[in-house]
């Protein structure tokens, strides 16, 4: 995926663990969980929001294209779907 979720160094930053953050935003850790480990597909502008409010953010601290990734893990994915 060339978005890559930096969302474990925002909170590692903040001291905040992922079970707290999803106390304060009202996302479920699953979801959270899903984000955080790069897995999500999408993620709604009002989570993002959410996100960036809690861990005082711009949504560039948490989401960063990575023009070095070709979408080959992508492409793995489907290929062994």
């Amino acid at each position: 995926m060339a978005i890559r979720v930096t969302l474990d160094r925002v909170l590692l930053e903040r001291r905040m663990s992922l079970t707290e953050l999803s106390d304060r935003v009202g996302v479920t850790l699953a979801n959270l969980s899903i984000l955080k480990t790069g897995k999500a597909k999408a993620v709604r502008f009002s989570t993002l929001e959410s996100l960036c409010r809690e861990l005082d953010c711009q949504p560039g601290d948490i989401l960063v294209f990575d023009e070095e990734d070709d979408g080959s893990a992508a492409a793995d994915d489907e290929e062994a779907a």
